[in-house]
């Protein structure tokens, strides 16, 4: 089964009431630097204050009643866990949630918050997916995946539908891509909406299984990526990643110093709160990776959640 627009729409109709349909920012300022137009998707002010709200509130409501009872369970590092532990919530359902013990104080602080039961895991995909399991199998909870899940995918697959309604001049989107869901997403919604449009994943250089995918025509895992993109650590899923070979244009890398950059920018141009992952599309301008000179380009700041007491520029004054 492929998704397709019409899933897509669909997943709009059944989530539009639960989450917010999150504003389109725009800078002077950069656009002159970028020698181009551009905006700004703002998914930090989506609830949870990630663009996870979606495909997570999709999942949990597609679910059968004789399923839901049981609860729902997933591993996260963060975002996709608070979206899922708010969305067991909506429908007054358990929320199960696995998290590496490295995950931010504020992400773990914010599953919490939502009432979730959150259980502790090591820092690997290997650690993440067999803890999910043994819960599982003891709560007899659903597993919502975080991203190689065709119901996820379909509700991120939401944010581009509400921006081509907005904007269906845009030549170009710019998406983060960790697990490739969102970007999967966001692909069939654009291109099926607007085919001429051009859409371009970005991840960090130190976590570059996705762009390393794409150029092999098969997936190569993610071992051990060293990111300040916490939320783009995921190993490409499978059925994202279908769907990415199917109808994105290209993915390129950025560095580590150009996603801080990025971050600290939009903070102080724009004056909004990115996280690191929302960070990466903007980086790739600011490394000129792409020649977008005079088009109307779309970048997804897909959230804005952190640890303030770490912000990179902060550590890097020791």
């Amino acid at each position: 089964m492929n998704l397709t627009l019409a899933l897509i729409r669909e997943a709009h109709a059944r989530i539009k009431d639960k989450i917010n349909r999150t504003p389109v920012l725009t800078s002077a300022t950069l656009d002159a630097q970028a020698r181009a137009r551009l905006f700004f998707k703002c998914e930090n002010f989506q609830k949870v204050g990630a663009f996870k709200a979606r495909g997570a509130t999709n999942a949990v409501f597609l679910l059968a009643d004789a399923e839901a009872h049981r609860g729902v369970a997933t591993h996260s590092s963060g975002n996709h866990a608070a979206a899922l532990a708010r969305a067991a919530g909506l429908r007054g359902i358990p929320a199960h949630i696995v998290m590496p013990n490295n995950a931010s104080q504020a992400k773990q602080a914010a599953v919490a918050r939502y009432g979730a039961h959150i259980v502790l895991c090591e820092p690997t995909l290997a650690a993440r997916e067999s803890t999910c399991e043994r819960l599982i199998a003891a709560t007899g909870a659903a597993l919502i995946h975080p991203y190689n899940d065709m119901r996820v995918m379909a509700g991120q697959g939401t944010t581009a539908v509400e921006l081509l309604e907005s904007l269906p001049e845009l030549d170009v989107l710019l998406c983060p891509v960790g697990g490739g869901g969102q970007l999967a997403g966001v692909a069939v919604a654009s291109k099926s909406m607007k085919p001429s449009i051009r859409v371009v994943g970005v991840e960090p250089a130190a976590a570059d299984d996705a762009y390393r995918s794409f150029k092999a025509g098969h997936i190569i895992p993610s071992v051990n990526p060293q990111t300040i993109a916490d939320g783009l650590r995921s190993s490409l899923g499978k059925l994202p990643f279908a769907e990415i070979q199917r109808y994105v244009d290209e993915i390129v890398t950025v560095s580590e110093q150009s996603i801080v950059h990025s971050m600290r920018t939009i903070w102080e141009v724009m004056k909004i709160i990115i996280e690191p992952s929302a960070a990466v599309p903007y980086a790739a301008l600011l490394e000129n990776k792409l020649d977008i000179a005079g088009q109307r380009v779309g970048i997804i700041l897909s959230g804005g959640n952190l640890d303030l007491d770490t912000l990179p520029w902060m550590k890097s004054r020791g």
